[in-house]
């Protein structure tokens, strides 16, 4: 039984049952796969997010629309977190990274950030 929280940091594959009507704000997905395994979301327990643009990123707008920007985010730029408890009562956070991968690849990508125990 974990006892601790145990970190992962891990890129998935998510799906949903209704597709997200905004592309990079996604909403909780509804099963996700880590590895060979297969996670069906039961139940979303806490959901967070952090926009804040960091290092170079952060210095190239003025404080105002830099504050606006962190308060709902700007194109690529930022995280949506998920507390979920899955099927078999495990308890998850993950996490869509809004940043694209490159030129070719302009979506984001969802992370298995770590497991919590589940008392």
């Amino acid at each position: 039984m974990l006892t601790e929280p145990r970190f992962i940091g891990e890129e998935i594959e998510v799906t949903f049952d209704q597709p997200p009507m905004l592309e990079k704000k996604p909403g909780c997905p509804d099963h996700f796969t880590w590895g060979e395994e297969g996670f069906e979301v039961t139940e979303m327990l806490r959901e967070w997010h952090d926009y804040r643009r960091r290092g170079r990123m952060a210095q190239n707008m003025t404080p105002a629309h830099l504050a606006t920007a962190e308060g709902r985010g700007s194109w690529g730029v930022g995280r949506d977190y998920f507390q979920v408890r899955t099927g078999d009562g495990r308890i998850f956070e993950l996490y869509y990274d809004r940043a694209p991968k490159d030129a070719n690849q302009r979506k984001g990508a969802w992370f298995l950030y770590r497991e919590l125990p589940a008392g």
